[in-house]
């Protein structure tokens, strides 16, 4: 027997004695993430009769763009995080009472919340305000409620990466369909329209009374990505949820890094007070707000691990089947991002302290710090050490260490799933993996970090226009 499958076949009987379930898909599900629970990612194969969990190699190729495309997309974060150059806000969420969620959960000490060692964050409501799915409580899922919409995802993979996230749209009088991205770390909405070198279908607009094209030009850059065309407005809908006359930007022009994504448009989420198309500013979410089209002034987004199908975005609703315990609210530092106090990071309960600010971001798949903040994170986990292998930002650590990872943000520990952290082994027979933490470099504002899917993949998120963001354990970690 090899050395590398030695040290797999070990961690598979330790992973046993401590306790690990299987998860719904068949792989080694992690409950706890308590410090006996070893950090790897998915992935198993079958020696001598018996599942082991084998540790995939990492592949740089979409990591490498990721980072270069954050960098960019947020080269002007210092000034709008400053206020410098926004958008009016047009508070869209006056009119609103406070979102409470479903009281439907309990604190038990078998509860994801107890799990995850987590309680409510800045807004000192340990009470009522929670929400989540204790054990023995059956909760009826939230579908076609009056003031609500619901959006499916799909979960676009690559190798072990969740790349992106996407579900329907429809576009027009005559309603037709297309698929777009969903980004709470921007906030323009475009499809392409005529667009003749794009790969993906775009709107034609054929038949559409309710269409207008402007001569208005506008352009949208996400990092090396870009985007450009003309202002157009059309009715717009998730579900029933529909705004007439909504604008976006009808592109004519598909960088080709966005255009090999399987979706053919993007949805910003963020506030208008960043969007970049400066007539466009009032986003899709706001005016359903404006209009009061629904119940609440919250969406709520659940996002699946390695599974196509499953994630949602819920418009106007929390959805108590996609949690697994109370809600934990952190108030937001900026209506521009959402945007939220970090106070650091943590390794096996301990922590190296900070304080910068947290965008978290569902277009962005993994986890992104200030340089300073990301070297003493890798300082805590022994063995570990900066990589030049794929360039600036990489580290790795032993693939055998023990440990569990946690992100300081309100005050509170929020942990991330191993399966998530780990990128994969850095050649087929070394035992050093690669961390789903990256170092954003110099050049970048040392008070921001960016916090993706990696982390919200064991967090369903609630976007609240209240001003703040809540976080309950995922059904993911059940």
């Amino acid at each position: 027997m090899s050395s590398q499958l030695a040290v797999q076949l070990t961690l598979f009987v330790f992973s046993l004695s401590a306790g690990a379930s299987p998860a719904r898909d068949g792989r080694p599900a992690i409950m706890g993430l308590s410090p006996s629970k070893v950090s790897r990612p998915r992935g198993e194969e079958t020696v001598n009769g018996m599942n082991v969990t084998i540790t995939p190699m990492f592949s740089p190729g979409n990591v490498t763009r990721e980072l270069e495309r954050v960098k960019a997309k947020y080269a002007n974060a210092g000034k709008i995080l400053a206020g410098i150059g926004l958008n009016p806000d047009t508070h869209p969420e006056r009119g609103y009472s406070e979102f409470q969620p479903p009281n439907v959960f309990t604190r038990s000490p078998g509860s994801a919340q107890a799990m995850f060692n987590t309680t409510d964050a800045d807004s000192g409501d340990s009470s009522g305000s929670g929400s989540g799915s204790a054990p023995g409580i059956v909760v009826a899922p939230v579908e076609n409620a009056p003031g609500t919409a619901q959006m499916p995802l799909t979960d676009y993979m690559s190798g072990m990466l969740d790349i992106l996230y996407y579900g329907p749209m429809s576009f027009g009088s005559k309603q037709a369909v297309l698929q777009i991205d969903v980004d709470t770390g921007s906030a323009d909405l475009w499809v392409p329209m005529h667009c003749k070198g794009c790969r993906n279908p775009g709107y034609s607009g054929r038949g559409s009374t309710s269409l207008n094209v402007t001569t208005d030009e506008c352009m949208i850059t996400y990092g090396t990505g870009k985007v450009s065309g003309t202002l157009a407005s059309d009715t717009v809908a998730v579900g029933t949820a529909a705004v007439p006359q909504q604008t976006f930007c009808a592109v004519t022009s598909v960088s080709s890094d966005l255009d090999s994504e399987p979706n053919s448009g993007l949805l910003g989420l963020a506030f208008g007070t960043i969007a970049q198309a400066k007539n466009n500013s009032v986003t899709f979410f706001e005016n359903l707000l404006e209009q009061k089209a629904l119940t609440a002034s919250i969406f709520s987004v659940h996002l699946t691990r390695g599974v196509e199908k499953g994630s949602e975005v819920c418009f106007g609703c929390f959805d108590p089947t996609k949690a697994r315990g109370p809600v934990s609210w952190n108030r937001l530092v900026s209506r521009t991002y959402w945007s939220i106090a970090m106070n650091g990071t943590a390794v096996n309960g301990t922590q190296a302290p900070a304080n910068i600010i947290a965008a978290i971001d569902t277009g962005t798949s993994l986890i992104y710090l200030p340089d300073a903040i990301a070297d003493a994170f890798y300082a805590m986990i022994p063995g570990s050490a900066p990589s030049v292998e794929w360039g600036a930002g990489f580290y790795t650590f032993p693939c055998d260490t023990p440990f569990t990872t946690s992100l300081i943000l309100s005050g509170q520990p929020y942990a991330i799933h191993p399966d998530d952290f780990n990128l994969g082994r850095t050649d087929e027979n070394s035992d050093q993996c690669v961390g789903g933490i990256l170092a954003l470099g110099s050049g970048f504002p040392v008070d921001l970090a960016i916090v993706g899917d990696e982390f919200l993949k064991s967090w369903y998120s609630v976007f609240d226009y209240a001003g703040r963001v809540g976080f309950a354990p995922s059904v993911n970690n059940q």
